[in-house]
């Protein structure tokens, strides 16, 4: 019998998230690097199904208390999602190399 796939929802946060990430790198780049850039976190996101608690916690959180949510990343994007019962929900999609604390604390506890 196979395993329980979790269902990987996005966020409308997160979908506005890829969106302007797509943007800038079409803008700035190229049309084609914006599309390689939006299909490698639809396939992060896809491997979540199959073990969505491989993630680690996010230190901004984790250092507020907070173990409901987790990472995963794809160079250098960060992932944050939460998992409730047999569905993965991606909150926020975001470069790694930004001051994430501010965002992530909006995004995800909506302060």
């Amino acid at each position: 019998m196979p395993a329980q796939r979790d269902e990987v929802l996005l966020t409308e946060g997160a979908e506005q998230d890829l969106e302007e990430l797509c943007d800038y790198i079409a803008e700035f780049d190229s049309i084609a690097n914006a599309d390689l850039v939006l299909d490698r976190p639809l396939e992060v996101a896809e491997s979540l199904e199959q073990f969505p608690e491989r993630g680690a916690f996010p230190k901004e959180l984790l250092e507020l208390g907070f173990r409901d949510y987790r990472q995963t990343s794809f160079k250098p994007y960060r992932i944050i999602y939460r998992v409730l019962d047999l569905k993965v929900y991606i909150h926020l999609i975001v470069d790694g190399r930004r001051n994430t604390q501010s965002l992530l604390l909006r995004r995800v506890l909506g302060k």
